[in-house]
């Protein structure tokens, strides 16, 4: 190690102490993304920092010193976003130790809470205060506050209560020169220029590290009813979903389709995961209904939907749970499919959204060229049809050697954005940019939305410290 690094590590911990600063064999678990697709990441060092001051602190040494600087919450990316890359130049940057719920104000409906807070406990936090904190996703028990907020995440509830965009009333962070921003304001109105805690969102890093949010709650839910559906296509997938927006929208939680495809490899490959219908269909959704209305009747409300739609001949079964345990097992069933595809081999993930009109001609015509592509592949997509995000993932052919089929992963994407582009879509809908998908920016974001992006970051991080290589190209 040359004077240099050996220089930056012992201002480092002189900041952080003992137990704030990682190295050797102690940084393995920060060094690979979440898929294994990047196994190649080396650090200088892991710095975690208890306090915004000491990031702060860090962050002005780091940038004196020329260091760059890869942020990492609960290392839960889909894209690569937190990890660092080969050269060994790099200081990831953990908010694990900066993990408190500072406030909690439930006439206000507000949560404060550090970057490094990990969503199920937010959730926890909120519902022991007699609150809800809506946000909701597959990774919530690893993923924190401020990693959902800087990928500006969306999940299971995105249809009811939106992104985290949505949920987000103010933030702290420390900015590329190591200033500490203070905009923790707990206001629904705020009409004072530039929305610096938008830009913020969703810039996975590269613009500012979150080192704290103002978060809204909603009332818990006094009534909540779940079911499975067996449809006869996508068509009746999203006439169903119509119905029950027409009936009574504030009472759709989520809205979930899940293909034969995916949901067989859930129950032939997950243990204990069984399908609560008398036989295996084609198409499947999940209705989830919530309400904190005293007397919304959400059973009789899902009941009727149901049959009105089984008249119509959109709905084959159905199965409505009785009780929280089977409500559970439902959820289990959706939530399990990244598993399934997991365990049944190496699958291409495709995270894009289209309108929600578009979302059955996007999974009929994409599933056709992809098969057309890669003959013997399999198509499994499923994923929040309600907003529009539907996750057109593909399963390697059971002939073809994995490796083989993982690096097709670009021409199997390139084949998806084809059908989302002409269908007015995005290639990403929740996961963000990352390391990823940073070669698509030109083609879909170029011009002057993509300029804009760059003379930003050119603006706020001159000297590129601040998560290099991710989301521009």
């Amino acid at each position: 190690m040359n004077a240099i690094n050996t220089s930056i590590l012992d201002t480092l911990a002189r900041i952080v102490g003992p137990s704030g600063l990682l190295g050797g064999s102690d940084m393995a678990p920060y060094l690979t993304d979440w898929r294994n697709l990047y196994s190649d990441g080396a650090a200088l060092a892991v710095l975690r920092p208890a306090s915004t001051q000491e990031l702060s602190d860090c962050v002005k040494a780091c940038v004196a010193a020329g260091v760059p600087m890869v942020p990492q919450g609960g290392n839960t990316s889909m894209v690569a976003g937190a990890t660092p890359d080969a050269s060994g130049r790099q200081i990831v940057i953990s908010t694990q130790r900066m993990n408190r719920v500072r406030a909690i104000d439930t006439m206000d409906m507000t949560m404060v809470a550090e970057a490094g807070v990990i969503l199920k406990t937010a959730q926890d936090v909120a519902r022991e205060a007699g609150a809800l904190f809506p946000l909701s996703l597959g990774a919530e028990g690893s993923a924190t506050i401020g990693g959902v907020l800087s990928t500006n995440a969306g999940g299971n509830t995105t249809v009811r209560y939106g992104n985290a965009r949505e949920l987000m009333l103010g933030l702290e962070a420390v900015m590329p020169d190591g200033t500490i921003w203070n905009g923790l304001r707990r206001l629904r109105k705020d009409n004072t220029g530039y929305a610096l805690r938008h830009l913020l969102v969703g810039a996975e890093g590269t613009l500012g590290f979150i080192t704290a949010a103002a978060l809204r709650l909603f009332p818990l839910p006094r009534e909540e009813a779940v079911a499975l559906a067996a449809v006869r296509d996508e068509e009746a997938a999203l006439s169903l979903f119509r119905r029950f927006r027409d009936r009574d929208e504030s009472a759709v939680r989520a809205f979930e389709y899940m293909s034969a495809g995916s949901m067989h490899l859930v129950l032939d490959h997950v243990p204990g995961a069984t399908l609560p219908l008398a036989q295996r269909a084609g198409h499947y959704v999940l209705i989830d209904l919530a309400s904190s209305r005293p007397g919304a009747e959400l059973r009789a409300l899902l009941e009727e939907v149901l049959a009105e739609a089984m008249e119509a001949g959109e709905v084959l079964d159905a199965a409505l749970a009785e009780s929280g345990a089977q409500r559970a097992a439902i959820w289990r069933l959706r939530e399990e499919h990244p598993e399934g595809q997991k365990l049944a081999g190496a699958s291409v993930k495709n995270d894009v959204s289209v309108p929600v009109s578009k979302v059955p001609e996007m999974i009929r015509r994409s599933s056709d060229a992809l098969r057309a592509l890669i003959p013997g592949s399999r198509p499994v997509p499923f994923g929040h049809m309600g907003d529009g995000n539907i996750h057109m993932n593909l399963a390697q052919p059971l002939d073809m050697d994995a490796k083989a089929f993982l690096e097709r992963s670009h021409d199997i994407m390139d084949c998806v954005n084809e059908v989302v582009r002409e269908l007015g879509g995005s290639f990403s809908a929740e996961h963000g940019i990352g390391r990823i998908k940073t070669d698509m920016m030109e083609s879909w974001r170029g011009g002057a939305e993509l300029a804009a992006m760059q003379a930003i970051k050119k603006a706020l991080d001159p000297k590129g410290l601040f998560n290099p290589g991710k989301v521009l190209p």
